[in-house]
């Protein structure tokens, strides 16, 4: 209840700044078109999911440092170690080099009663053992830092390509807001405009977001359901020998999502060529998601799904958070879930179907 309170609010502020923005007297100010609106608010909600990629980049900077920091130390100490270890086993080397162990064959052959002999013998295997383990102590240390070396220089091109990124996002909002305050600038109803854009902020960052996380949690879970959906709809799976095609008309998915929840009631999937959208509107929200699925072997085997656009209330969101809303909620489905032994081969989309071709995973 007080989250639909809080839309309501949002909704009505927004259009509160919309309709005082529209007394403003056209011999004072040229109206802007839907358009020209459209652009400066896609820009200005841009600029603020740009700053959160920002923050995450910047805490995800931070804890590359922190590691690369910490690796650093644990390989001076590292080093210092393999120091101790490479003298120990230069010593036992030398030995052998010198001769020096030999002597103690000698000994054990010339032992002249058995007492000796055995108490030689357990000396031997003594050092002997020493001598392994002093070896096998610097084979080990040398191959740890080794290692450690090689960790430590993906760490650092790790935190460059993290730095590169947070320059390139840092890149991107100075440009957004450039543009922004360009197309701003020197207008009569600048300050209505910025009220716009501060009401629209709030909007998305108090009722929006959530809103739009709902829906692809919810999706998620759907998604997950698949499977055992179709082991109640196997007259969608079509076998020929060693070939499988599953075949789904739009309407039966849509049918099969408002099972699911009934979120799902307001929302439509369409199915058309190389596409798939979501739409819908709820509580004066609309949504709009459109991607494509493809078949990918990593990080498992499965039929992913890329969102290309995100629209709330008509504007374009930017890529940073259709990643971050792919990363966070996993909208594909697995093969190996509705037939153990089935690999997908490929996915198409065709106007009203989505068609599926599997083959047996040998």
């Amino acid at each position: 209840m007080r989250t639909g309170m809080k839309r309501r609010r949002a909704g009505a502020v927004l259009a509160g700044a919309i309709a005082v923005w529209l007394t403003i007297s056209p011999a004072f100010a040229a109206v802007p078109s839907d358009d020209e609106i459209q652009s400066i608010l896609e820009k200005s909600l841009s600029v603020v999911e740009l700053d959160k990629e920002i923050n995450r980049i910047t805490l995800q900077k931070e804890a590359a440092s922190r590691s690369l920091q910490q690796s650093r130390q644990a390989l001076d100490v590292q080093e210092q170690n393999i120091k101790s270890h490479q003298a120990e086993a230069g010593k036992v080397l030398r030995a052998y080099y010198m001769g020096e162990r030999n002597i103690l064959l000698t000994a054990l052959i010339s032992s002249q009663s058995l007492d000796k002999l055995l108490s030689m013998l357990d000396y031997i295997d003594v050092l002997f053992s020493s001598d392994r383990q002093t070896l096998d102590g610097y084979l080990t240390a040398y191959r740890d830092l080794k290692q450690s070396i090689t960790g430590l220089e993906e760490e650092t091109q790790q935190l460059t390509v993290i730095e590169q990124q947070l320059q390139a996002q840092r890149a991107r909002v100075v440009a957004l807001e450039a543009d922004v305050n360009e197309q701003l600038s020197g207008r009569s109803d600048e300050e209505k405009l910025r009220l716009m854009i501060e009401e629209m902020t709030n909007y998305w960052e108090t009722a929006g977001l959530t809103e739009v996380k709902r829906y692809f949690k919810a999706l998620s879970q759907a998604m997950k359901n698949i499977p055992d959906w179709l082991q109640d709809h196997k007259e969608l799976l079509a076998i020929d020998g060693f070939n499988y095609t599953l075949d789904i008309p739009e309407q039966t998915f849509n049918s099969f999502l408002r099972e699911q929840n009934e979120l799902f009631e307001t929302l439509d999937f369409t199915f058309a060529e190389n596409r798939v959208t979501v739409a819908g509107q709820r509580d004066g929200m609309t949504l709009s998601i459109s991607g494509h699925y493809t078949v990918e072997d990593e990080p498992k085997h499965g039929i992913y799904f890329h969102v290309d656009e995100l629209l709330f209330n008509g504007l374009a969101l930017p890529d940073t958070t259709r990643q971050s809303l792919e990363q966070e909620f996993d909208l594909g489905f697995y093969p190996q879930k509705i037939v153990s032994f089935l690999k997908a081969k490929s996915v198409q989309v065709e106007d009203g179907r989505l068609i599926i071709k599997f083959a047996i995973n040998l």
